[in-house]
């Protein structure tokens, strides 16, 4: 069998993976790896800086620094782009005619202007970023941050138009697929699930003794999703709720220790978090935005107890039977005093384990991509 060689190209460095935009990343440059592809790895840097430990799973791994300034800002082409164009990235890509997989819209440029045209290239899409920026601009209450946001979902739409048409491309979730044939007439393009750390379904059985929720609170759409449930779910419900994850505002901060049942966890290492959702009786995860996959929903499938979602938050991802579904605040209420008192049970964990082993299986996905990319040879 001949060698296989693929060049890969990151919009961030895929290591450590602590946050769900490079956990696919990595998983899937190991699974790959374990699969005797010989990786050349293109990684954009932005504030995470070059891990030797990428070595052990690539042939060589190129840094380009991402210059992320305002005078990269364009009224013709979006900022997560323009911010990623690299002449380097070209010249070095054009030392062969290996394969290429793109790792995101925002390392597309070289697709968008023709110069990978001769070649067998993959895009990966993690999200219908035009919506996803659409979606931030709602939930954004700064006026200065809002207008960028629809700024730039404005450009996106339009750059992710063409690109459409240009390559073949593989979505994280069926629903982007589905945008994505609605809004641009894409012909080629298919759900790849993402790759992950789990393979088996852990929650505890039994009772844990508090609700969580966790995310990127930085995110403003994941600050306003932890404040609407402190406000409108746990304002009048004396169940113990904890709210955990990055780079909390001041604001969330002071209204998480408001009231004496309700808390929040500033920067919790993996090991704390990982802890928090095993103990949990019920992770707890309304989302604003029906695009991409949530990873931490996954995270709580796998490794905790009950998950309680709005439809939005399993919209494209196949988890639906695997959690309970509310969407106005009342009926958030309503069920989680059921599920507080529901103990955990090893039916549901041998269920669970089915569904995301059939829709996230590494290798399996792993031997969609070689053929993809190796099927002619």
């Amino acid at each position: 069998m001949a060698e296989r060689h693929l060049h890969i190209i990151t919009h961030d460095v895929p290591w450590p993976a602590d946050f769900g935009g490079v956990m696919d990343l990595f998983y899937k440059i190991k699974t790959l790896h374990q699969n005797d592809v010989k990786i050349y790895l293109h990684c954009f840097v932005n504030e995470r800086p070059r891990q030797e430990e990428l070595n052990k799973y690539c042939a060589k791994v190129y840094y380009y620094q991402r210059k992320k300034s305002w005078t990269r800002f364009s009224f013709r082409v979006p900022f997560i782009v323009s911010t990623r164009k690299s002449a380097e990235l070209l010249k070095n890509l054009q030392q062969d005619n290996y394969p290429v997989l793109i790792e995101g819209v925002h390392c597309s440029w070289h697709l968008y202007t023709g110069h990978l045209s001769n070649r067998i290239v993959l895009l990966r899409l993690h999200n219908a970023e035009f919506e996803y920026y659409h979606q931030l601009a709602l939930h954004e209450s700064s006026p200065l941050k809002r207008m960028y946001y629809q700024h730039e979902s404005s450009l996106l739409k339009k750059y992710e138009n063409k690109l459409a048409g240009k390559v073949n491309i593989n979505a994280v979730s069926a629903q982007d697929v589905a945008l994505y044939q609605q809004n641009f007439k894409a012909k080629h393009i298919d759900h790849l699930p993402v790759f992950l750390p789990y393979e088996k379904a852990a929650g505890r059985e039994g009772n844990g003794c508090f609700c969580l929720y966790h995310a990127n609170l930085a995110i403003n759409e994941n600050e306003a999703a932890a404040i609407w449930l402190l406000q409108e779910v746990f304002q009048d419900l004396e169940i113990p709720f904890v709210i955990a994850g990055k780079n909390p505002s001041q604001k969330l901060e002071f209204m998480a220790h408001q009231h004496a049942h309700t808390c929040l966890v500033s920067n919790p290492s993996d090991k704390e978090l990982h802890d928090m959702i095993a103990k949990a009786q019920i992770n707890i995860l309304p989302s604003f935005n029906n695009t991409g996959v949530k990873l931490k929903l996954l995270n709580a499938l796998y490794n905790g107890r009950h998950c309680l979602v709005n439809q939005a938050g399993v919209t494209g991802s196949g988890l639906d039977n695997l959690c309970t579904i509310a969407e106005t605040a009342e009926e958030f209420k309503n069920t989680i005093k059921k599920l507080y008192i529901k103990p955990y049970a090893l039916e549901e964990n041998e269920n669970r384990q089915q569904v995301l082993k059939r829709l996230y299986n590494n290798q399996k996905n792993a031997d969609k991509l070689i053929e993809i990319f190796w099927s002619q040879q």
